[in-house]
């Protein structure tokens, strides 16, 4: 019994000689020592910030930029611009790896990829200002452009995932009776999880990064405090801004890093 649009891929043709090994999965080791680390660095970084700035002598323009809930205000915008714009590159990203590795759709494959790498490809300030231009300014068009941006790495590292299971293994599991969505949902995927993961943790980090940039279409975020330091020489509201940003980006990166490790499946080695 198969799917329409989930049928396995084709068995290599009996040639008389052995069919090559399927490509090794690259491994990589999450140790607990290193998920303890890291958090420990943001707690450091926070605090030597925070005092810092305790001493800081502010100038009314500093304490303008930076009163009145205007930086937790920023930071939240951030985390709110990569969290939903990682959540629509997860449900499109993901199914759209998984359905170019079918047999049915797997010629349109190279334009898939060429279609992502060009969205990476254009630089992201770019981007948005197009998007700006036909959207107007705001949150859509800012995190349409951190989505565009992000895609590729999940995309990439699904279709890898995918193909690089063993095909004696797939073959294994439809001998037994699986149809082809069982074989997908229960040993494909499954298998696929640590580079696919490693593509989320990627593109996370990329719309933490990308999301400094949504301030330039109104969307707001850490960009706005990194743009006003610049805008008014103000190096307190610079560095603030900068310093929140990379803590933001470590600290999505710790999660991801956790997610690798938590939902591995069991008998995989996750490395980072």
């Amino acid at each position: 019994m198969t799917t329409p649009g989930l049928d396995e891929p084709e068995a290599p043709e009996e040639t008389g000689t052995a069919a090559p090994p399927p490509p090794s999965r690259p491994k990589a080791r999450i140790s607990w020592r290193k998920l303890t680390f890291l958090p420990g660095v943001i707690v450091a970084v926070l605090l030597a910030t925070w005092l810092w700035f305790r001493q800081a002598d502010l100038d009314p323009i500093s304490e303008n930029a930076l009163s009145n809930g205007q930086v937790s205000k920023a930071l939240w915008q951030s985390v709110e611009l990569t969290v939903i714009s990682t959540f629509f590159v997860l449900i499109i990203a993901i199914p759209l790896g998984i359905l170019l590795t079918r047999k049915a759709f797997r010629k349109a494959t190279p334009v898939a990829m060429t279609i992502a790498n060009m969205g990476q490809a254009t630089p992201a300030l770019g981007l948005l200002a197009l998007l700006v231009i036909w959207l107007g300014t705001g949150t859509k068009a800012s995190l349409i452009g951190i989505i565009v941006y992000a895609i590729l790495p999940v995309l990439s590292n699904t279709i890898t995932g995918l193909k690089a299971n063993d095909p004696s293994l797939l073959e294994a599991a439809r001998g037994i009776g699986m149809s082809s969505l069982d074989v997908l949902n229960r040993v494909e995927l499954p298998l696929a999880v640590p580079l696919i993961l490693a593509g989320v943790r990627t593109a996370l980090v990329l719309n933490v990064g990308t999301s400094t940039l949504a301030t330039f279409g109104g969307g707001g975020g850490l960009g706005v405090l990194i743009s006003t330091g610049i805008t008014t020489q103000r190096m307190p509201v610079l560095m603030l801004g900068s310093i929140l940003t990379i803590v933001l980006a470590l600290l999505v990166d710790w999660l991801a890093s956790l997610a690798e490790l938590l939902l591995r499946p069991r008998g995989l080695e996750v490395e980072v």
